[in-house]
């Protein structure tokens, strides 16, 4: 039975996938002059989102803390990274963003072309251009009044536990004077069956969005002490 019921979830969601790029195509195509910034195709995730989630039994998403969103500002965004269903939770923000993410999941078929439609920036891990390259577009997008979501660990954790964070988005939010919108995701880690394809156990999924952290006081060189505070903040939620 868990099986037929696996085979299901997974036919479901491609098939929800494969409607949302067609959406996110059309869009593109109709509103091209009047949309620069892809906010209303990445609106068309939210409900992607909600459909997976609610395709799967095993799955229960949580979300607190949405309060703690202002959307008349703009963040730099900070989650901690457990698994590829991030993504789908991270859409339950109902928030505009733009990801940064690895250049391999922009070659998936369906939801990276959505990524790639929607202009979210492209990481090559290990090529010293592309990571410059990144900072300078998530720059540009802050300044245009877009928020940029980071997650800092550089990979998805294999054990549960928080890897340590990279500079680089404490050094750029301190640079454009934005405030940091933590997020911890909770239980990510055995949403998507390693190693099988067959859903075994029912998964609870806690997203948590913490109060903004102002950088007002930062100066170039107190990016490490940023970089702390907003981590100690995810942990500590993440271990309650």
């Amino acid at each position: 039975m868990r099986a037929i019921i696996s085979v299901g979830i997974w036919i479901g969601s491609i098939l929800i996938t494969i409607l949302l790029f067609f959406v996110v195509l059309i869009l593109t195509i109709l509103l091209f002059p009047f949309d620069q910034k892809k906010k209303v195709t990445h609106t068309q995730c939210f409900w992607w989102s909600d459909a997976v989630i609610g395709l799967n039994p095993f799955w229960g998403v949580k979300v607190k803390g949405l309060e703690n969103i202002d959307h008349n500002q703009t963040y730099v965004i900070i989650a901690n990274h457990q698994s590829m269903a991030d993504i789908a939770v991270l859409y339950q923000l109902k928030s505009q963003f733009k990801w940064v993410a690895k250049a391999s999941l922009f070659n998936v078929p369906f939801i990276g072309w959505c990524l790639t439609l929607i202009k979210h920036i492209k990481l090559t891990r290990g090529d010293f251009a592309s990571i410059k390259g990144i900072y300078q577009a998530a720059s540009n997008w802050l300044r245009k009044d877009m928020s940029v979501l980071f997650f800092p660990e550089g990979t998805r954790s294999t054990n549960g536990q928080m890897g340590e964070f990279q500079n680089g988005a404490f050094k750029l939010a301190i640079k454009e004077k934005k405030p940091i919108l933590p997020v911890c995701i909770k239980g990510t880690q055995e949403a998507i069956p390693k190693g099988s394809w067959i859903f075994k156990a029912k998964v609870a999924v806690t997203v948590t969005v913490l109060p903004e952290i102002s950088t007002e006081g930062f100066g170039p060189a107190d990016f490490s002490s940023l970089r702390d505070i907003v981590r100690s903040k995810i942990q500590e939620t993440l271990l309650a």
